[in-house]
């Protein structure tokens, strides 16, 4: 076995138990979170060339499959009405599989399918597994379900329609301040409105790759219309923005920081919000400054009302 394939599958499984520990512990809005992000990984190395992966044609069907099971254990715990659901004990006989990948030569256990190539995320645009050990201290919030459709980054939704007596806000992302912006590759910003749990409450959307670096600055110039109303986001909701670059030498996209603006700081004009370090503290309850440095996200916001 390569020190590639072990580190991978070192990686792999630790992911797959952090997120059945989640599952079996009845913490949910994790256990999903987890189990997407992994099934995306998994998903793009059952797709990669002959050339470019670690296993073999075989093996990387078997991972494509064990992806799939992680879907559907994903949408099973976000069903209120699924009947065949996809069960924990069932997810569980897979570990031993994804751990011995390079020498399983059995039938899979389960009939089922891989995910449509349609469905990964290319270089750039996937989530952060948070397997960097260089990287900040990681283990704060825990991130949310991606319960909306399958979405294509750097698509923007368009402005809802108007109601009378309601507010739409559009926030442009004018640049973000970073010590090292000019070393950053295909960066884009990942937006979210969360409750005060970490659940969604709009569907996310990705900004395209940034439209330029300057000194201490990363440049987006980009509006982004929040998919719901300002009166009917829920008490205590807040909206995220991760910023997210891609490693080559670790073949993922890593979340650098974020920074968050609460429900009281939604007024028109400029504002300017602190960064904060990794893995996204969806719940806000242990927040660290990226750095003492003045370097900040600068947003601007417009209020539109009938």
């Amino acid at each position: 076995m390569s020190e590639a394939a072990r580190s991978l599958l070192q990686r792999w499984g630790a992911s797959f138990r952090k997120g059945t520990d989640f599952d079996s512990w009845g913490q949910l809005v994790e256990a999903i979170d987890e189990y997407q992000i992994l099934a995306r990984h998994l998903q793009k190395e059952a797709q990669s060339q002959h050339n470019n992966s670690e296993f073999t044609e075989d093996q990387k069907k078997t991972i494509a499959k064990i992806a799939t099971c992680l879907e559907l254990r994903s949408a099973a715990l976000q069903s209120t009405q699924s009947q065949e659901e996809f069960k924990l004990e069932d997810l569980k006989k897979l570990e031993p599989i994804l751990k011995n990948i390079l020498t399983y030569n059995k039938e899979f256990p389960f009939d089922v399918q891989p995910v449509p190539l349609r469905k990964i995320l290319a270089p750039g645009e996937e989530e952060n597994l948070e397997f960097e050990e260089d990287d900040e201290e990681s283990g704060a919030g825990a991130g949310s379900p991606d319960s909306f459709p399958a979405r294509v980054p750097g698509t923007l939704l368009p402005r809802l329609p108007s109601e009378p007596g309601m507010t739409l806000l559009t926030i442009k992302i004018e640049k973000i301040g970073l010590k090292d912006a000019g070393q950053c590759i295909d960066p884009y910003i990942t937006v979210s409105v969360k409750d005060v749990n970490g659940v969604d409450l709009t569907p996310v959307q990705d900004t395209p790759v940034a439209s330029r670096k300057e000194d201490t600055y990363v440049h987006f110039n980009v509006d982004i219309e929040i998919q719901k109303h300002v009166e009917k986001l829920t008490k205590g909701a807040a909206i995220f923005f991760e910023f997210k670059h891609y490693k080559p030498k670790k073949r993922f996209t890593s979340t650098k920081c974020f920074a968050f603006i609460e429900m009281d700081e939604i007024k028109p004009g400029t504002i300017v919000i602190e960064l904060y370090k990794k893995p996204t503290d969806f719940k806000r309850k242990k927040l660290q400054l990226l750095t003492k440095k003045p370097l900040y996200l600068h947003l601007h916001q417009t209020l539109h009302k009938e």
